[in-house]
């Protein structure tokens, strides 16, 4: 099972190597097997806390597999819980707060608290439709069980697969009969996506400076820590260097000269 840490950092692979956001969107789904079901909770970390805050008493297979509940002790923790693994947080959700927190990751923000608001609000899709009429191909949908004139639950499809969160986030190979309708989310595209920028690489240092590392270092008259202060240099800024006493250097700034200690600056080469 992936942590929520592993999650995290492959949705920035994803991203920056311009994986659509459908597939950006599918795979965060997938990555996400086996975390658990928690009523009420939209990919918060999955804590002693938020279990105790989000319990509900009809929901016995949470209370059977999570020790927090079923030992009562105040003082029990997730130590060697599955959804635990090797000591870092996994998150929970209900079935509407795992799509939400799947499509908030490529910035789709669904409008509604619950499935059935959800599917109510149009704003949120671009195309609805029954099950029984065909689902469109190559497109992510949100899938919906409808129970009466209300929405029970929800979850993801592409091309017959489906992932939702019903007990704990679960992925099947064929879609299930249970789901009656289906809609594409607004924004949801198979175009690439711009990768993030990279940040430039910083201009080497030239032969004779050196970039200021520590925070407000001191400019002194003199190679002492007793000399007086002539003003305070922020990190990265770039002084020019004299020869130097020991662990000073003697260096220039603006229109000032003085001494910095060693230990808080890096000096330029070829």
């Amino acid at each position: 099972m992936n942590s929520a840490r592993q999650v995290d950092e492959q949705i920035r692979v994803m991203k920056n190597d311009g994986w659509c956001n459908r597939d950006i969107v599918w795979w965060t789904a997938r990555l996400c097997e086996g975390w658990p079901y928690v009523f009420g909770a939209w990919g918060a970390y999955c804590t002693t806390t938020e279990r105790k805050k989000r319990y509900k008493p009809d929901h016995d297979t949470i209370y059977s597999k999570c020790q927090v509940l079923r030992d009562k002790n105040p003082k029990s923790s997730c130590d060697g819980c599955q959804w635990f693994p090797n000591g870092e947080r996994v998150r929970c959700y209900d079935c509407r707060g795992f799509t939400d927190w799947c499509l908030l990751q490529v910035g789709i923000d669904l409008v509604g608290e619950g499935a059935t608001s959800q599917w109510s609000s149009n704003e949120n899709w671009t195309k609805k439709g029954e099950v029984k009429d065909g689902i469109p191909k190559n497109v992510l949908v949100c899938l919906f069980k409808a129970d009466g004139a209300k929405m029970a639950h929800t979850g993801f499809g592409l091309n017959g697969e489906t992932v939702e969160c019903s007990n704990g986030v679960e992925y099947h190979e064929k879609m299930s009969s249970k789901w009656t309708h289906w809609a594409i989310p607004a924004g949801i595209s198979t175009d690439p996506v711009p990768p993030a920028p990279v940040p430039p690489e910083p201009e080497p240092t030239p032969e004779g400076y050196a970039v200021v590392t520590g925070k407000n270092v001191a400019l002194r008259l003199g190679p002492d820590t007793g000399c007086k202060v002539l003003l305070r240099v922020k990190t990265g800024e770039t002084v020019k260097i004299t020869p130097p006493p020991a662990d000073w250097e003697h260096v220039e700034y603006k229109d000032k000269e003085g001494y910095m200690m060693k230990a808080y600056i890096r000096e330029g080469s070829d």
